[in-house]
Parts: C-alpha cells; sequence; structure tokens
C-alpha cells in the first residue's frame, strides 16, 4: 500500500484521496447511499486510507454517510478531512459563510456527530471568510486542537496572499487546491509557495469533472451548466483527451489512470481528490498509485490537451 509523508502533518496518507462531494444531490443529482457506503470499504481494500468530505456537502449528508461507511473501520487506519465555511444552503441557496470562532467551534462538533468520530485528522477552512479576521479563524483553529479534536488544520480554494496571511497569523499545516491540466494556474504561485512553508498538498479537481477520464466521445447531450461540456468546444476537448489512448496503452494504464498518475508525478503535489459514486470508481483511482511515468510521457499529454479554449 503506497503511502506518502503529507508535508509537515508527518501524516502518512495514500496519493488518491477519495472525494465525496458526489453526494451532494443539488450538483450530482440522485445517489443511492449504499452504493457510496460499499464505494468507501472498497477503497480501504484497496489500499486508499485518505477521505475527503465538507459539511457542506449535501448538508451534512456526505459526511453522515462516510461516518457510516468507516465506522468499522479502525479510526487509525483512515485520514479523515472534512472543511468548514458555509452554512447549510435553504432552497434559495442564499449562502452565509462564518468562519469566526463561535461559529468554527459550533460547526466542528456538528462534523464529528455526523462523521461518528472523536476528531478530525485534518479541518480545512472550505475558503476565506472576508468578513472574520484570519487571526479569529486560526484561534479558533488552536482551540480546537488544544481540546483534542482536531489534529491539523489547513486552507482550501485560498488564494496565495490568502495563504500568506494565513501562514503569519498561525500553523496551517494543509493547501488544498484546484488542480489540473486544463486548470494548472496553482503552479504558478500556490503550489511553489505550499512547497516552500511544508504544507500538505492534496489537488482537488484533477480529471475536470470527469472530462479528462476519456469516457466522452463529445457527442453526449448532458445536463450540464458548464459550458466546456455543450458543443464543439465539448467535441473538441474530448477528442483531444482520446489522443491519450497509445500513452495510457503504454503504460499498462486506463486514461483516468494516466492523468492521475502524471498529477502525482508534480513533487509539490501529495495527494489527488477524486470525486467517487461507485467501488468501480476508486478501483481504477487506485491503480494509479505507486506508477511512475516517463518525462516523455508526461510532456507528451501536456502536448495533447494543450491549453483550456476560452470560455465559451
Amino acid at each position: 500500500m503506497e503511502r506518502v509523508v503529507f508535508g509537515k502533518t508527518g501524516l502518512e496518507v495514500s496519493p488518491i484521496c477519495y472525494g465525496s462531494w458526489q453526494l451532494d444531490e443539488r450538483f450530482w443529482g440522485e445517489s443511492d447511499k449504499s452504493e457510496h457506503i460499499a464505494a468507501m470499504r472498497r477503497a480501504v481494500e484497496v489500499g486508499v486510507n485518505f477521505f475527503d468530505t465538507a459539511d457542506v456537502y449535501g448538508n451534512g449528508r456526505s459526511e453522515e454517510v462516510m461516518g457510516e461507511a468507516l465506522e468499522p473501520i479502525p479510526r487509525d487506519k483512515v485520514i479523515i478531512t472534512t472543511k468548514v465555511y458555509h452554512n447549510f444552503m435553504p432552497p434559495d441557496r442564499l449562502d452565509v459563510p462564518d468562519l469566526s470562532y463561535d461559529g468554527i467551534l459550533e460547526h466542528c462538533d456538528a462534523s464529528l456527530r455526523r462523521l461518528r468520530t472523536d476528531y478530525i485528522d485534518v479541518y480545512l477552512c472550505h475558503k476565506y471568510d472576508r468578513f472574520t479576521d484570519i487571526e479569529e479563524t486560526t484561534r479558533a483553529m488552536e482551540e480546537l486542537k488544544k481540546r483534542g479534536k482536531i489534529r491539523h488544520y489547513g486552507m482550501s480554494n485560498f488564494t496565495a496572499e490568502e495563504m500568506r496571511l494565513a501562514l503569519d497569523a498561525g500553523d496551517y499545516e494543509v493547501a488544498q487546491p484546484r488542480f489540473s491540466f486544463w486548470r494548472p494556474q496553482s503552479e504558478d504561485d500556490i503550489l511553489p509557495l505550499a512547497r516552500r512553508a511544508g504544507l500538505g498538498v492534496m489537488a482537488f479537481s484533477p480529471l475536470f469533472k470527469g472530462l479528462l477520464t476519456g469516457k466522452y466521445t463529445g457527442d453526449e447531450k448532458l445536463d450540464k451548466r458548464n459550458p466546456y461540456f455543450r458543443g464543439e468546444v465539448f467535441k473538441e476537448l474530448a477528442g483531444r483527451v482520446s489522443k491519450l489512448a497509445p500513452i495510457a496503452e503504454a503504460n499498462d494504464l486506463t486514461i483516468t489512470q494516466l492523468v492521475l498518475a502524471c498529477v502525482l508525478e508534480n513533487p509539490m503535489i501529495h495527494a489527488t481528490i477524486v470525486g467517487i459514486r461507485r467501488p468501480s470508481y476508486i478501483e481504477e483511482a487506485a491503480g494509479a498509485m505507486g506508477r511512475d511515468i516517463l518525462r516523455e510521457d508526461y510532456y507528451k499529454l501536456r502536448r495533447i490537451l494543450g491549453k483550456l479554449p476560452e470560455r465559451p
């Protein structure tokens, strides 16, 4: 079972992290809870010990299902990350963020109950709260560490400048930036900053919402709001991805596994989060762990994928 040291946290995590945003039916449609539970337990069987969720995913549903799924697993065998920032969204979708001292303590207790655990391994600020001083947010995180409710804390979706403010304010140990070969901007600032600070880095959205899996031809009619999944742009991008097949085959990998393995070749990324709904998805993703990609194949992949077109 491959493990990497997750930055200065010292945690030993699998390079593939199980992502559970797919339990939020507002974004991903209805899903079978039992299938998600089976997938989480299968993840452990195939060597994945790193799990990511957030309190807002499904207004608590994701944490609840994860808590049920992982409860039979010895607690020290899994690393659980969850996030705080959003209040649960009412039907009109008005989001009122809260990283105040009292808000964080209250949200953490609720997450612990849903996750059926006494502590959270990594507790992340889901975004930067522009209404709250970062020093107040940090004070809450330190209090949770003191009480033994969290082991480490960090940042998700922070800009480089927001990260610098946080690092000046406290002992932030983890960064969770967006990264895919079609959204590589974090390579320019966030990843180098995280590396310099010794942070554990868990990148999200490596498969660009599934478009980098190779499962699309570009002819599908999808009910997606993302403009990259519609029209001629969709067809062009799917065509580019299909050209990765010979490289994947030469490495005895699927296109999904090739893309994930290439993401993990970046020495500034310790782990990458893959959104999972079915056991077969995590089985495939786990197959990317421990795979070395030749430098030539890595850069060939980046040339084939090229730059993302201007937003249609």
